[in-house]
């Protein structure tokens, strides 16, 4: 959908707009502030040209239309090349209109189309004279731009020194990280400045300080190479023939960082209906970059089709941004709300002006903990900048404390929890009631109860709330110590609900230790770490007596969590000692124990002779054959029944990655990657002697559920989830 632009009615309206969007545009190029978020400044300027259009007589000479960063800039030292900005599409017509009028210019459709992420930060300039960076310089007005050169140094990807002895100059993106800007928030605020509103501002404004007490690293990616003037004829000629696509790779050569080595490197395609699949996979994989990104840069990658095309004054006419929807707005935080979670923690949320992200309107959004709020510096009333990326939930990023009024009040902690009036337990960052999971019992067996924890069907919410309330249940162990007679006792607890609910608790007994462990819900871990933890100490002996140190000796487990880990299992020991008493199971079938210290065996809790041992493996789209039964979890718990690590992420640690239909971007880059390929028959032939063990389970279901009675041997009934698998199995 094209992005609406404001509407401009009269010729007031749109002075004002105009000096709307160069202020806007100065504070942010000045120091990374801005009155306007991205979306709004966008809009405002699809308005003034609008507006424009259809009053040709009446442009101002200060619009900025027309103009490299927006007209608001000014620069002291000379682009060798102008350094123009870019023109938007927003949608997949638009996109389409430009490139046939790009076809129509050249006299020819253009047959090579380089496709990147257009990276969410600042242009610069870099300068290097016989391989040594000498000089970095902003984009300014397109024809100079200001001398940054005291940055050199504090930019990763960028060295020092090329690796080869060449003077060119490299054109990119300076940015900064999650990572990086969550840093440079800590060191700002620790030496009194006010939180960057998000990664943007943050690159932005550091980029310019020059007397600062303190420096905090950014990041860069190139995005074009061009000769000197100085440069040696050798080199000269051939970048000036090169595509775009061999320019970047040159690039890579010389050391510099490119998007070639992230989630999304720069492609190149045949065809605009090529261009458009690929601004889909990398919209697709937009929430999973540790950088920001507001779009996707094609351009012509042939040379002779750019300098046939030329440019404006403003952009080159072989290359285009298409705009993604923006995943950042600015709203005001109302009001802080305080919600127990299942373990007891008492996390913050934040509750919002609406403002629309992504075609969804915002209310809510995740304020971490208290520590996190004092170290933002949030205040009720504040202007917030809110960031949502796919399904990610949305998060307040920082105040924009330039836009402050004064009226703006201090954020009440809670002094007892919100939901049992408990004391908090306020020793870490996180703070928990002190009650623990009983605070919040119900949600905590709701979650045990679920299909990758116990997996105990007919235990629902509304049946934990029954048995908690009637007393019968106050902990997880209590729930296998329930009576034939006490269930009837219950509402709507007839004698066949009665006898399913048991035969799934008492089915539920036999679970892997992984999945106790899971549903334990230790703070820290989850379904994959619990699968860890469960396959390398072997029994929940193990696990009791590790201490930290052998807790760190779990894959993903570190010095931070490995003690909070060995502690909350000692909290939870009483708990254990119930569950054992109550006859469920405690050990992990197929793991052996870690040697004893002194013996280093090399292999850790895992199998010995697992086909998958040593291997790091991920699993992407539909299954088939014998593996269609199976769900993405149950894939997991089959990799490290195997031997191997699941992941869900591909990289170049990854060994395997199993293919099924409609595998995406994750078997793209496996491909880029020369990762080696599997599709889901193969890889059950990998595994075929473990694969038995889940056979074995449904064959277990099957046999229980035939003991219902009702859901296998009657059409008219619903039938439960173990028929539902039975039957697709």
């Amino acid at each position: 959908m094209t992005t609406p632009a404001a509407v401009i009615m009269d010729a007031g309206a749109y002075e004002q707009a105009v000096e709307d969007a160069v202020e806007a545009a100065a504070a942010y190029y000045a120091g990374g502030t801005s009155s306007l978020d991205d979306d709004a400044y966008d809009r405002l300027v699809r308005g003034i040209a609008e507006w424009e259009a259809g009053h040709p007589d009446q442009v101002l000479p200060d619009s900025p239309t027309g103009k490299v960063a927006g007209g608001a800039v000014e620069g002291d030292v000379p682009h060798t090349v102008a350094m123009l900005s870019l023109d938007n599409v927003f949608s997949a017509e638009e996109f389409t209109a430009w490139a046939a009028s790009l076809g129509r210019r050249l006299g020819h459709e253009v047959t090579r189309f380089s496709v990147e992420p257009k990276l969410d930060g600042l242009a610069i300039a870099a300068r290097y004279t016989a391989g040594r960076l000498t000089r970095l310089i902003t984009r300014g007005d397109g024809t100079a731009g200001e001398d940054v050169s005291h940055a050199i140094g504090t930019i990763e990807g960028l060295p020092a020194v090329l690796a080869e002895p060449v003077t060119v100059e490299v054109r990119g993106e300076v940015l900064m990280t999650g990572t990086q800007f969550e840093h440079a928030n800590e060191v700002r605020t620790a030496h009194g400045g006010q939180p960057f509103a998000n990664p943007r501002n943050a690159a932005a404004g550091t980029l310019r300080a020059k007397e600062r007490a303190y420096t905090v690293p950014m990041t860069f990616f190139g995005y074009g190479l061009l000769a000197r003037p100085d440069t040696a004829p050798a080199l000269a000629g051939p970048l000036g023939e090169l595509s775009h696509s061999d320019l970047m790779a040159r690039t890579a050569e010389l050391g510099v960082h490119t998007t070639a080595a992230t989630l999304v490197p720069g492609v190149v395609v045949d065809a605009a209906e090529q261009v458009l699949a690929r601004v889909k996979e990398i919209a697709a994989l937009r929430a999973q970059l540790p950088f920001g990104i507001d779009g996707i840069v094609i351009k012509a990658d042939l040379a002779a089709d750019q300098q046939a095309a030329g440019s404006g004054s403003r952009a080159p006419r072989w290359a285009i941004a298409y705009k993604l929807p923006a995943v950042e707005k600015m709203t005001r935080l109302l009001e802080v709300e305080w919600n127990v979670g299942r373990t007891g923690i008492i996390a913050p949320r934040g509750v919002l002006e609406p403002v629309e992200i992504e075609g969804s309107t915002i209310t809510y959004a995740t304020l971490h903990n208290p520590a996190d709020i004092t170290r933002r510096d949030l205040r009720l009333g504040d202007h917030v900048m809110v960031h949502r990326a796919g399904d990610v939930i949305p998060r307040i990023e920082a105040p924009v404390a330039h836009l402050r009024t004064g009226d703006e009040q201090p954020i009440v902690f809670p002094e007892v929890c919100p939901r049992c009036g408990s004391g908090i337990d306020a020793g870490q960052e996180r703070w928990r009631c002190e009650q623990g999971r009983n605070c919040h019992l119900v949600a905590s067996l709701s979650y045990a109860a679920g299909r990758d924890q116990l997996d105990i069907e007919g235990l629902g919410s509304t049946r934990v709330v029954q048995l908690v309330d009637a007393g019968l249940v106050t902990d997880l162990a209590d729930l296998f110590t329930l009576t034939r007679e006490q269930l009837l006792g219950l509402d709507r607890m007839g004698a066949t609900s009665t006898d399913n609910l048991l035969a799934a608790i008492s089915a539920a007994k036999g679970r892997p230790l992984s999945r106790v462990l899971c549903a334990l819900g230790v703070r820290g871990t989850g379904r994959s770490m619990s699968r860890r933890i469960a396959r390398h100490f072997a029994t929940m002996d193990g696990i009791r007596a590790a201490d930290a140190a052998a807790m760190q000796q779990v894959e993903g487990i570190g010095t931070e969590k490995a003690p909070a880990i060995v502690a909350e299992l000692a909290e939870l020991a009483a708990l254990i000692d119930k569950l054992v008493a109550a006859g469920v199971n405690m050990t992990e079938p197929g793991a052996t124990p870690p040697p004893a210290p002194g013996i280093d065996s090399g292999m850790g809790g895992a199998p010995h002779d697992g086909p998958l041992t040593g291997m790091t493996v991920v699993v992407t789209g539909a299954m088939t054959g014998p593996l269609e039964k199976l769900s993405r979890n149950q894939m997991n718990e089959l990799i490290e029944r195997a031997g191997g690590r699941s992941s869900s992420g591909v990289s170049k640690k990854t060994t395997l990655v199993v293919a099924g239909d409609g595998a995406g971007s994750k078997r793209a880059k496996a491909e880029d990657l020369g990762i080696r390929l599997s599709t889901p028959d193969e890889f059950a032939g990998l595994v075929a002697d473990f694969i038995g063990w889940f056979d074995s389970v449904h064959s277990a279901r099957a046999a229980e559920t035939n003991r219902h009675g009702v859901c296998a041997a009657s059409a008219a009934r619903t039938p439960c989830r173990p028929c539902r698998q039975i039957r697709r199995g």
